[in-house]
């Protein structure tokens, strides 16, 4: 197929590009600058000049393809700085203007499949029992546009198949795990919330492969998490021993209850179910659960 792909240079776009290639399918992505655009070369995709924010330049780009990918995002580089004060100003633009503009320009063009990222961990706290798709969600301040980005996604389905995909929490060999171990260093967790409340993750690789898989299932919304949501000590936990760092003390109540409403979301214990994906795409993540992703992702160059 002919897929075009906006985020193609970010941390999912980066690995689901070499994915479809390899498939044989021709992709093209949305390139800004001459930046990107070289980005864009290297993962050999065809760059494709375009403005997110507007639909001609959008439809130009996307005319004569079968699926649109929308991974497009501005996620704050690090923990600290995703706590400031508009931090998230520009990922909100993207996912309430930018989500539409390539939902109105791909239905324009005819395009007859629109994959758009969203965010898993949007759901209330629900203890230990397991959340699906079906669950009402409660997104915080910071996020609410995820549901902006699905809207458009769902408004696609009108005229083609709008498949939104919720990941979970992502991680892998990158600057923000390299800031949790190093608090973990220091003797804190880098997670909030009880130790024994569940955190719902995914490694970027398993991200990447999702996205490939849900060319081929029906329209809807899909929880795209790990087989086994770990407890969050256990996460901590396992995380430490791969690392060879003594098991962290967690981050005080108090703390929490300041940190704002990312802070507060994080706390919630979201035990997040992958079952409605697995049957409608046969995918399944490489790694079960985070504990047994940490041997590979520490093994990475960026994290040595």
């Amino acid at each position: 197929m002919n897929v075009f792909v906006t985020g193609a240079t970010g941390v999912i776009g980066s690995r689901v590009v070499p994915l479809l290639l390899n498939d044989g399918h021709r992709v093209s992505a949305l390139a800004r600058s001459a930046a990107s655009r070289s980005a864009v070369e290297r993962l050999k995709a065809v760059p494709v000049e375009a403005d997110i924010f507007e639909v001609g330049s959008l439809r130009r780009a996307m005319a004569g393809h079968d699926v649109v990918i929308n991974l497009a995002t501005s996620i704050p580089s690090s923990a600290t700085t995703m706590m400031l004060p508009g931090a998230w100003r520009a990922n909100d633009r993207i996912r309430r203007e930018g989500s539409a503009a390539v939902a109105s320009a791909a239905k324009a063009e005819g395009v007859g499949r629109m994959i758009q990222e969203s965010f898993a961990p949007i759901y209330p706290d629900h203890g230990d029992e397991w959340i699906d798709e079906s669950m009402v969600v409660a997104p915080a301040k910071y996020n609410r546009t995820a549901l902006d980005a699905e809207r458009s996604a769902q408004q696609f389905t009108l005229d083609g198949v709008g498949v939104v995909l919720r990941f979970a929490a992502l991680y892998g060999p990158d600057a923000l795990l390299a800031e949790m171990l190093g608090m973990m260093r220091r003797g804190w967790s880098p997670l909030p919330g009880s130790r024994t409340a569940y955190f719902s993750s995914l490694s970027q690789d398993d991200a990447a492969t999702a996205v490939v898989a849900a060319l081929g299932v029906p329209a809807g919304i899909y929880n795209i998490v790990e087989d086994e949501p770990m407890r969050r000590g256990d996460w901590v936990r396992s995380l430490a021993r791969a690392a060879g760092i003594g098991e962290p003390k967690p981050i005080p109540r108090w703390l929490v209850a300041v940190g704002g409403s990312m802070m507060k979301l994080m706390a919630r214990s979201q035990r997040i179910s992958n079952a409605r994906f697995k049957a409608a795409s046969g995918w399944a993540p490489r790694y079960r659960s985070a504990g047994d992703a940490w041997p590979d992702v520490l093994a990475r160059p960026t994290m040595r």
